[in-house]
């Protein structure tokens, strides 16, 4: 399969937008997020930025209204930093994938200790 346009964009945006929250964003509430996927759609004017947050649910709701605040920020910041024609619209979801494999992991590790394996 050829490496499409949308691929190329995607990585951009993954690259650019981890270095403006994990350097460059000054708001408290945002804690410990890394961009884990962008998936920009075929006309490139919307892109869902998969977000993994560590800490406890309190703190990732937090850090996902904050991320919402600083989309317009964001969005100009990408403007400048690209060569897009038009930065697309940002959607941050939350990646629990990290949360998923870290609670099967312990849940795991507490069956071997239960059943002495």
């Amino acid at each position: 399969m050829p490496y499409r346009r949308t691929d190329r964009v995607n990585s951009l945006l993954q690259r650019e937008l981890g270095t403006l929250i994990s350097e460059e964003l000054t708001d408290p509430h945002i804690t410990f997020a890394t961009v884990t996927a962008v998936e920009t759609t075929a006309d490139l004017r919307s892109a869902r930025v998969h977000v993994s947050v560590l800490g406890d649910d309190e703190q990732r709701e937090e850090t996902m209204r904050a991320l919402g605040r600083a989309t317009p920020y964001l969005r100009r910041e990408l403007g400048k930093r690209t060569e897009l024609r038009s930065v697309p619209m940002l959607q941050f979801v939350e990646d629990r994938t990290a949360a998923q494999a870290a609670r099967i992991s312990e849940l795991l590790r507490q069956d071997r200790e239960a059943h002495g394996s």
